[in-house]
């Protein structure tokens, strides 16, 4: 049976985008709201503020160790002595800022984006050449994103309608095609948020004001849920040793007291397994 602790009390007004590095055995997260990323060191139990400035809506690792911050306006190089470097500017007449972002076998990262409405947001493509591509608009938050394990399929969440989409993706070109819709969540239903892939090729997704995550099978069937106490899980990645563990982040919501659980980072054990991140090469 699967098992939840509260992991990390992080208390978090919106905590987002988790990551765990295999390679250092750290769990990374960002507090949008407060425009700060934080750290979890697994040797010693004990995280920290790694990042304080402009909010981040998104990260990834990059091939060299560091952090690719996905910001307001620009993206930027995170090392680890906690500056930032090498900004590249991002704007987007339809975009507010960066929302959860992923990075492909090639270096790639898909970055997702908060439409000005609902539907002037949408994904663009980053790759390891310095080119951009804006790759579809139509909605006002795009949200979690994935790979088949066989790397012919890549999952997009839409916030905004409540769906995830499946794509055909080749990976040799990055390119997406063949969209079809496999999840409708119902519009008196809690919402589908960030997702994390499992090997098995099946995807959790986090459910925003609904306190579970969703587990559905590569063709979006729905087989399963887990309980999470709190009310807005928003994210979840695989993570420990053997990618046993599912790391959730979470939002606090509008009215609990400053000492509840809400916002917290949560674990979740007997989940099946996943499998280490990509990692990005816009910096290196």
């Amino acid at each position: 049976m699967p098992e939840v602790s509260l992991l990390i009390p992080s208390c978090c007004a919106l905590g987002e985008n988790p990551l765990w590095d295999d390679a250092k055995r750290i769990f990374y997260w960002t507090d949008i709201e407060a425009g700060e990323v934080h750290a979890w060191t697994e040797a010693t139990g004990q995280s920290r503020r790694i990042y304080a400035g402009p909010k981040v809506g998104g990260f990834t690792l990059e091939a060299d160790g560091a952090l690719a911050l996905f910001r307001v306006n620009d993206y930027v190089r995170l090392g680890a002595d906690g500056q930032c470097t090498q900004s590249r500017p991002f704007h987007d007449e339809g975009s507010e800022r960066f929302n959860d972002v992923t990075a492909d076998p090639r270096g790639r990262v898909f970055a997702g984006t908060i439409g000005l409405n609902e539907t002037s947001g949408g994904v663009l493509r980053y790759d390891p050449d310095g080119t951009s591509r804006l790759l579809f608009r139509g909605t006002g938050v795009s949200n979690g994103m994935g790979f088949s394990p066989d790397l012919r399929t890549f999952y997009w969440t839409c916030s905004t309608t409540m769906r995830i989409y499946a794509f055909d993706y080749a990976v040799d070109t990055g390119e997406l095609t063949r969209r079809r819709l496999i999840h409708q969540a119902q519009p008196t239903a809690d919402i589908p948020d960030g997702m994390c892939m499992d090997i098995a090729g099946g995807f959790w997704s986090a459910r925003w004001d609904g306190s579970r995550i969703v587990h559905h099978q590569a063709d979006g069937r729905v087989d399963g849920a887990i309980a999470i106490p709190t009310l807005r899980p928003t994210s979840c990645c695989f993570g420990g040793e053997k990618f046993d563990q599912l790391f959730v982040t979470s939002a606090r919501g509008g009215d609990e007291p400053p000492e509840s659980i809400a916002g917290g980072v949560f674990r979740v054990t007997g989940t099946g397994h996943g499998s280490p991140v990509r990692r990005s090469r816009l910096f290196c």
